[in-house]
């Protein structure tokens, strides 16, 4: 089976799954599961029972969709350091946009950069730096979904950037802005490429949603992102990197990142 009928399969499948038909998507980065399970009358549709879908891997990912009249959220999310092709990572994505999604929040865990930073910071994404050595629109275009040579000048949408910082003003939660760096992982970088990264204009660094976040632009979704700065990234801290430090801040962040997401998608519906 081909692309376009397996990312047609699976959004068929979806549609029968549930009643609702949302227009706005959510991608729930680690420690933000809780935002899906908190949404009343929601519906489910776990990864595993969808027809040629990937499996979320990676601890703290429960690994389905949450769907609400206006939501469709993913709790888990896919990686290429989980050996998943870039097709398969961002195919979510193209079934968000089947489902009739046109607009999309981005969310991850990243490693600070930027020296003014400090874990449990939030970090609206004013654009990205995809340093993963490929890109998911290699290969045959999907005509249906855009164009061949789709435009990133505005990645990450300037109104959506714009009403996520009132938002935040309006709550009381101080929100930094930067430039997301993406890396493949799965190994924390080294102290010598976060210098690198912070020369090349990175504020934060991560292994995920510079894909992501091409192929809903290439499929016309308007899309923000906000990172949760989970730890100060190699060389900064002067002390060894783990994944349990970056799930423990995600946790201690994560009512003040849901308070801003309940209040974006408010603001958005």
């Amino acid at each position: 089976m081909d692309t376009a009928n397996k990312l047609n399969t699976a959004a068929e499948y979806i549609k029968s799954k549930t009643k609702f038909r949302p227009k706005l998507g959510i991608i729930l980065g680690s420690g933000l599961g809780d935002f899906g399970d908190r949404l009343e009358g929601a519906e489910y549709c776990d990864y595993k029972d969808i027809p040629d879908f990937p499996i979320s891997t990676v601890e703290g990912h429960k690994g389905r969709f949450v769907i609400t009249k206006d939501l469709i959220c993913m709790q888990g999310r896919f990686h290429f350091y989980e050996g998943y092709n870039m097709e398969e990572v961002t195919a979510p994505v193209r079934v968000m946009s089947l489902l009739g999604v046109d607009k999309l929040i981005v969310t991850n865990a990243a490693g600070g950069v930027n020296l003014d930073f400090k874990p449990g910071d939030l970090m609206l994404i004013t654009d990205h730096i995809n340093f993963m050595g490929t890109n998911p629109l290699i290969g045959k275009n999907l005509d249906t979904f855009g164009v061949r040579f789709p435009d990133m000048s505005e990645g990450y949408n300037k109104h959506m950037i714009e009403l996520a910082k009132k938002c935040a003003s309006e709550i009381g939660v101080n929100i930094k802005e930067g430039v997301y760096f993406a890396m493949t992982g799965p190994s924390y970088e080294t102290p010598a490429e976060i210098r690198m990264v912070r020369a090349l204009g990175g504020d934060a660094v991560g292994m995920s949603t510079a894909a992501e976040v091409i192929v809903a632009n290439h499929c016309g979704i308007k899309t923000l992102g906000i990172s949760c700065i989970t730890n100060m990234a190699a060389g900064i801290a002067q002390k060894s990197l783990n994944h349990e430090e970056v799930i423990e801040t995600s946790n201690t962040a994560k009512e003040k990142f849901i308070l801003l997401l309940e209040r974006i998608v408010s603001c958005m519906i």
